[in-house]
């Protein structure tokens, strides 16, 4: 269907080779785009997408917690392609566990990772978006950006607890969201974020006792799986979408339902 496509476009996604990051990236490049994956690990990217499978992908040095890095990746890209339409802000970092005191570094740091980050990309692709049509930028918050965790569920598995900041920035993360939804309407940038629920990586779902926990939280009785989010993020990306701005998604299997 024409309504999902988003050939000719070049979307930008950071983190794009990670767990959740790299299907993103083949979701939006079957939908048409050519997708740049902004990181600072050309070798994980090189891996990540081994067998490129006919996707239109690419990597592009970029460091989101430095300002003069995420404008010189734009910048290059911009020169390469010529365009730019659609951002996903994906990419965290994060240092300290719930199960533990959180000290002033690691929540300043993870704060930073999750939250600042993404106002630096916002911020700096501002001025390229405002040339088109029509953009698109899609940020990744976390069902922990909406409801608190069920500290049953990390009984027992307390190596898996984020931090208190975790939580925070990613409430942070949607009323950014809402705030440039409503300041950047008149240029026509629809900002949306999608919230992730319950996605362990291929380590962590080797404790089955915890993935357990998790897929009774869930209403559909399961962990989400990568693929789960594809859909998401093209229709966010397309025109399907093009009266939606300022939105938060929850692909969590009905989590924060009750």
């Amino acid at each position: 269907m024409n309504l999902f496509s988003i050939k000719d476009k070049v979307a930008l996604v950071t983190g794009g080779y990670g767990h959740l990051g790299k299907s993103i990236t083949s979701a939006l490049s079957k939908a048409g785009a050519m997708v740049v994956v902004l990181g600072k690990n050309k070798d994980k990217f090189e891996a990540a997408f081994d067998d490129k499978n006919n996707l239109n992908v690419c990597f592009q040095e970029c460091d989101i917690s430095s300002t003069e890095s995420i404008a010189r990746g734009y910048e290059a890209v911009l020169k390469k392609y010529n365009r730019l339409d659609i951002l996903v802000n994906n990419a965290v970092y994060l240092q300290g566990r719930g199960s533990e005191p959180i000290s002033d570094t690691d929540w300043q740091y993870s704060i930073d990772g999750c939250l600042t980050s993404v106002y630096r990309c916002i911020r700096e692709i501002i001025p390229y978006f405002k040339t088109n049509e029509i953009s698109k930028i899609i940020n990744v918050s976390s069902m922990y950006g909406i409801v608190a965790p069920d500290f049953n569920i990390y009984s027992g598995f307390e190596q898996y607890t984020n931090h208190p900041g975790y939580g925070a920035a990613k409430a942070g993360v949607i009323q950014l969201t809402k705030y440039f939804a409503s300041s950047l309407r008149q240029h026509n940038i629809l900002v949306n974020t999608v919230s992730p629920g319950a996605f362990p990586s291929e380590e962590v779902q080797k404790s089955k006792g915890f993935i357990e926990n998790l897929s009774k939280k869930s209403l559909l009785g399961r962990i989400g799986k990568p693929e789960d989010l594809q859909g998401v993020f093209v229709f966010l990306s397309s025109s399907a979408s093009d009266f939606i701005t300022g939105q938060n998604i929850a692909v969590d299997g009905g989590w924060t339902v009750i």
